[in-house]
Parts: structure tokens; C-alpha cells; sequence
């Protein structure tokens, strides 16, 4: 699958939520990514009309999903529901999608925005976004193309 990506490519980064999905848009030519505002979901499930339209607008060449494994590197059950909306993702919309270990993403997130002057009710002021962006930064620096069927335990 990642013979697939042209050079440059393109990206479009999601942080799995139950409530929320933080997204952000990067580039492998710079390496970077911005944060875009984050959509909500219902127990997990996005609308799915809004995400299309999003991933149209942007036109990535492929999806980064963040899986949240447990510290010690073993599978939650919120691991495998957000490699669940990874394989829905690569179905649906037919582009190359690709998993990245998150652990500790949303906590940078959270550091990031206060240090940032942000407040601390991320109920208010959520930081979903930028933990996506971290994810995909993470992704393009990282250099290993995880397919979305690949089991967990793998990562």
C-alpha cells in the first residue's frame, strides 16, 4: 500500500473519539500538518456526509488514523474501534489508510494548548485537532506505513 503514494503526497489525520474526531491535513513535503476543526460523533460513528465532504475539499492521498493503546503497548477496546473506523475509512473512500500509535498524543495536546494559553476545560475548549496534528507529524517523521488490517499487537 505504500507503494501507492505519489511524491509528494498528501494526508488527512484523525484522533478516534467517541464524542469527537480531531482532524488535521499534512504534507511529506514539509513534514507538517495543521489542525482543522475537529467534527462530532456519535458513540464513535462520525456523519459520515460531513467527513466526505471534508476529505473531498482536501483531497488527501491517504488517511492516518491514531490508535490509542494502553501505556504498556497492549489493546483497548477503544484501540480496536478506532481500527474499526480505519478499515470503514479505506472502504468507504477507496484511499490508502494507514494507523499510528497515539499513545500520549492527547496529554502533548493538552500540554501544548495551555502552554499556548489555552484554558483547561477541554470540554469547552477541546484539543482533539491537535492531537491530530501531532499524530500526523508523527506519521510523516516516522517513516513506517502501518496498512489499517494490520493487527493491533503489530504496532
Amino acid at each position: 500500500m505504500a507503494d501507492t503514494l505519489p511524491e509528494p503526497f498528501s494526508v488527512l489525520g484523525f484522533d478516534f473519539g467517541t464524542k469527537r474526531y480531531g482532524l488535521a491535513y499534512g504534507q511529506s513535503l514539509t513534514g507538517t500538518s495543521s489542525a482543522l476543526p475537529p467534527i462530532n460523533a456519535r458513540d464513535g460513528i462520525p456523519d459520515w456526509e460531513e467527513l466526505g465532504r471534508i476529505i473531498a475539499h482536501w483531497q488527501p492521498d491517504a488517511l492516518v488514523v491514531g490508535i490509542p493503546l494502553n501505556m504498556d503497548g497492549s489493546v483497548s477496546e477503544m484501540s480496536r474501534r478506532a481500527r474499526k473506523f480505519a478499515n470503514r475509512l479505506h472502504a468507504r473512500y477507496q484511499l490508502p489508510c494507514y494507523l499510528m500509535d497515539e499513545r500520549l498524543s492527547s496529554h502533548e495536546a493538552k500540554h501544548i494548548h495551555q502552554q499556548r494559553g489555552g484554558s483547561s476545560h477541554y470540554r469547552k475548549d477541546p484539543v482533539d485537532s491537535l492531537a491530530a496534528q501531532l499524530i500526523v507529524e508523527s506519521w510523516l517523521s516516522d517513516g513506517r506505513r502501518i496498512p489499517s488490517h494490520t493487527p493491533l499487537e503489530e504496532l
